[in-house]
């Protein structure tokens, strides 16, 4: 498949609804993401400096989880993610993401205690290590569960600027890809199992982990509840931000090339002109970061609005941007190639995004403040 035809994505000033961002509760420390579990209505805050908070009925009622003295931080490191097993309620499984010392990627497993309101810390379990090179940047940061039951996990290419390692196209590196696992296995040697319908499983000189690859920083991903579609908001490097959707009922993804570091974007990027582009997938949509950075610097992927509260908000995928605090969205079921409208510029600067078991998203800011979308 080859990148749709460029068109301008310069957003639109209004969009066809009216968003805001409703305060929840502040005194967050470092929050970067929020995750449920499923059948629980508690939200479950990520902090980078190590800690899992859960937020209840608008209030912090307690710390599920604290890691922070075996994690490196912070910048881009530190820990970046949270996802429950979808039999929480009935095995206590679930799995985080974290820089660990020496700054290399960490997915291990962790299960509640004696207390199933709370994680046992001393029950971690190791799945995976992902050697980080010298750069500290570019970690990737979410980890989700697919509607396939399996494990999945965005990683950076490894830092620095401009991929220099050509991580992103080399399919004998984890790094700068979209990896997908089964933590109900194993394979031989492995703590988990290499599903056999993974592109390259079984390949010589292909790591099998390896569901896409082409990206550069897929800090942040997310599986819409009703389709099971894959939305990936991929952070770009000097100019363009994008997001990337591949449709469940075309593989999700399977084996997709997303470009990097050929492309930005719908850009060229090596070379800066007249790259090839063939085999390459398109993203979905992109915004640049205009003038002095005025559109901001780094995407937010969020999710597809399945909630109840807000019908006019449903089947639109919101996301947002660190550093303007601008909010865009595109239609989940929309073309191949769509414009983003600019809903909302927060103030905020957005570190994350979350959805409640009924659907509802949130959002996290460096303000240590946790916020709905309504």
């Amino acid at each position: 498949m080859t990148p749709t035809p460029h068109v301008s994505v310069e957003p639109t000033q209004l969009g066809p609804a009216s968003i805001s961002l409703k305060p929840v509760v502040g005194g967050l420390s470092s929050p970067i993401g929020v995750s449920s579990a499923p059948g629980d209505p508690r939200l479950f805050v990520i902090g980078q400096t190590g800690q899992i908070v859960v937020v209840s009925d608008g209030a912090i009622t307690g710390t599920f989880l604290d890691i922070s003295s075996r994690i490196s931080c912070c910048g881009e490191r530190g820990l970046l993610g949270l996802a429950f097993h979808p039999h929480f309620a009935a095995n206590g499984r679930f799995f985080v993401r974290y820089t660990d010392k020496a700054g290399d990627i960490r997915i291990s497993e962790f299960n509640v205690g004696v207390d199933p309101t709370q994680a046992d810390a001393s029950s971690e379990k190791i799945l995976l290590t992902i050697p980080h090179p010298s750069f500290a940047n570019h970690n990737g940061g979410r980890i989700a569960f697919g509607p396939d039951g399996y494990l999945y996990i965005g990683t950076g290419d490894g830092g620095s600027g401009g991929d220099p390692n050509n991580h992103g196209q080399s399919l004998s590196t984890m790094l700068g890809k979209m990896l997908r696992i089964d933590v109900d296995a194993t394979s031989p040697g492995k703590p988990y199992a290499v599903p056999a319908t993974n592109p390259f499983a079984g390949q010589t000189g292909k790591l099998g982990e390896i569901f896409a690859y082409g990206l550069r920083n897929p800090y942040s991903f997310s599986f819409d509840r009703l389709s099971g579609d894959l939305w990936i908001g991929d952070v770009g490097q000097d100019l363009w931000e994008e997001v990337d959707r591949a449709f469940a009922s075309e593989g999700g993804g399977n084996g997709l090339d997303y470009g990097w570091s050929v492309m930005e974007g719908n850009h060229c990027y090596k070379p800066s002109s007249g790259c090839g582009t063939a085999g390459l997938t398109a993203p979905l949509a992109e915004y640049a970061h205009g003038s002095n950075d005025s559109n901001g610097c780094a995407i937010i992927g969020g999710y597809v609005y399945r909630g109840s509260a807000h019908p006019e908000l449903y089947g639109r995928y919101f996301f947002g941007d660190e550093c303007s605090g601008h909010v865009w969205d595109v239609t989940a079921a929309g073309p191949s190639s769509q414009t983003p409208q600019l809903l909302l510029s927060s103030g905020l600067n957005i570190d994350g995004w979350g959805e409640d078991v009924s659907g509802e998203l949130y959002v996290v800011a460096a303000d240590g403040g946790l916020y709905e979308l309504a």
